[in-house]
């Protein structure tokens, strides 16, 4: 314990406290094979200029999908940021409260928030939002738990075609609190709406919908609410991209109750999966059972503008048990920069976006299913960028091979599934390059 600056009499004297003689006593629960024997296996110590040459050494061996073509998705996008965005996000004013815990944040950091609820509330046409979750993820779990204090009812029924990554954090975040989770049924890569019909009874208290779902492909929203509202307590969870919203009806036209998703795609770079945001938006009704933090505008003595949080049912502020939740603070870095993007795209920038992604996609699908062995996984489904193809050879061993020719070629789903997603960032020859290359591989 080199680095921690107590005695010997210091650490007798703990020891004594715990109850134990010595160190090694102090952790004997721990298997002897996972104990560190001898010192740590250091290199030697470098100095800064030696250890910034090491470390950009390093990062010259990853090739992001800034240099690559990549098709990459599956949650997490490349699509194209201005570059006002990181400029804006940067500044100290900024940067250095990415993260504000305090009620008494500056009241340009509130302003942005509340901005941002604002934005968020046009996109998915519900009546509020709050200053963002952790991820899509978590969003989707605490919107089930909200359910269960709206309603009281602890069943809530998740798709088979909802991203699996999401699945596991809302295990996570359910276990143990009494929350039973049941899937839906896929078929044909949407939700099968019988046998959803058929689960659905007076003691299910919220059902989620992914569209675009997992595979990309678009759920029949205003069918599944119908289903989920014919009972009377049930709430309809609608997880949703929010590129798709700029030509996809807002989740408000079919009523959703609650509207969640993963923002990463609204002016955040892929980061290697993270970080990541959530937005959560509601009906006006439910904001008291919200989770997270909620910023609003007022007037101060003197009647002029003013923003503070509100609503306050965190854990810094009331008692435990009577807290939503148990987050403590918002990804406000990555919800800044989303705010900058959105305005700087507009209406008809994110229209535009969400436009050239799906023709992009859509030809990129067609051309593919011109190569011997290939054919789209749901030929019955619509899909908005991303859609899963079936290959006549391994998808690893695609991916593997395109990876020397500067190529990411999506994400594997089974021995012979390969997902794929385009944005408006591809070019028609890049594009064009994929599909020669996949041609050659498939075919070698």
């Amino acid at each position: 314990m080199p680095y921690i600056s107590n005695t010997d009499r210091d650490r007798r004297e703990m020891f004594a406290k715990i109850g134990v003689q010595s160190f090694d006593e102090l952790i004997r629960a721990i298997p002897e094979k996972f104990r560190l024997k001898g010192g740590l296996k250091l290199d030697k110590a470098l100095s800064e200029m030696e250890i910034t040459q090491k470390i950009k050494s390093q990062t010259c061996n990853n090739v992001c999908a800034q240099s690559a073509n990549s098709f990459l998705g599956a949650g997490v996008y490349d699509h194209f940021i201005p570059a006002a965005v990181d400029s804006i996000v940067s500044r100290p004013e900024f940067y250095t409260a990415y993260t504000p815990y305090q009620a008494e944040v500056s009241q340009g950091t509130l302003q942005f928030i509340y901005e941002y609820q604002t934005m968020i509330c046009e996109l998915t046409g519900m009546e509020i939002a709050n200053a963002s979750m952790y991820d899509g993820a978590s969003a989707i779990a605490e919107a089930i738990l909200m359910a269960v204090r709206k309603n009281k009812l602890e069943k809530a029924l998740l798709p088979a075609t909802l991203n699996p990554e999401y699945v596991k954090v809302i295990k996570a975040y359910t276990e143990g609190v009494g929350v039973e989770l049941l899937t839906i049924p896929g078929k044909d890569g949407v939700v099968d709406l019988s046998a959803m019909r058929q689960m659905l009874d007076g003691s299910v208290g919220s059902v989620v919908m992914q569209s675009p779902n997992f595979f990309g492909n678009i759920e029949d929203a205003k069918m599944i609410s119908d289903i989920v509202h014919a009972q009377e307590k049930c709430l309809m969870i609608a997880a949703v991209d929010p590129i798709s919203l700029a030509i996809l009806n807002s989740p408000s036209e079919y009523d959703a109750d609650i509207v969640v998703g993963e923002g990463q795609a609204l002016g955040n770079s892929m980061y290697m999966g993270g970080p990541l945001f959530g937005f959560f938006a509601t009906k006006l009704d439910m904001s008291r059972l919200m989770p997270g933090r909620i910023v609003g505008g007022t007037l101060d003595k003197e009647g002029n503008r003013a923003y503070a949080l509100t609503l306050q049912a965190r854990e810094q502020h009331i008692r435990r048990a009577k807290a939503t939740s148990n987050i403590c603070s918002n990804q406000s870095l990555c919800t800044l920069a989303a705010t900058v993007y959105m305005s700087l795209m507009g209406r008809e920038g994110l229209r535009e976006a969400a436009i050239q992604s799906t023709q992009k996609a859509h030809y990129l699908a067609a051309e593919l299913s011109k190569i011997d062995g290939i054919m789209l996984k749901h030929p019955a489904a619509t899909f908005f960028k991303e859609f899963v193809i079936s290959t006549p050879i391994a998808a690893q061993s695609i991916i593997e091979k395109m990876l020397p020719r500067g190529i990411y070629a999506g994400v594997e789903l089974g021995k012979n599934e390969l997902m794929l997603a385009v944005t408006e960032k591809k070019t028609k020859a890049e594009i064009d390059d994929f599909v020669k290359a996949m041609q050659e591989v498939c075919n070698a």
